[in-house]
């Protein structure tokens, strides 16, 4: 559970150095079901910053956790990337696209953790 809890901090990191927002963490660890045990979820504004919180969450996750992700779909288009990591999910929307998916209710009952922006 450390070694996903200092992987989930490393993704909210390299979100954040590129300015990603509205930030959650789907804890999916109690649904049977579930493809994953966290589901990392953000926004940029356009496509071209998309890609850069890809890159910086990919670098982040590589260098303070040591984990490079099994797949990566999504990057030609960069309105949804979705970047795996075995037990953790990154979900990278451009904003109308995060609206239509609505992955933050895909299970409601998980516990879902609002990441404060930063300035």
């Amino acid at each position: 559970m450390e070694e996903q809890t200092q992987l989930v901090e490393a993704i909210i990191k390299g979100i954040q150095e590129k300015k990603g927002s509205e930030i959650v963490v789907s804890d999916l660890t109690s649904i049977l079901t579930a493809p994953c045990k966290f589901f990392v979820i953000c926004q940029g504004n356009s496509p071209q910053q998309v890609e850069a919180i890809t890159r910086s969450v990919e670098e982040m996750a590589r260098t303070q956790a040591g984990e490079k992700p099994a797949a990566i779909v999504g990057r030609t288009q960069a309105q949804w990337v979705a970047m795996d990591y075995g037990t953790v999910i990154v979900h990278i929307f451009l904003p109308d696209v995060r609206d239509y998916y609505d992955l933050e209710h895909l299970w409601e009952d998980a516990p879902v953790t609002r990441v404060p922006e930063v300035n």
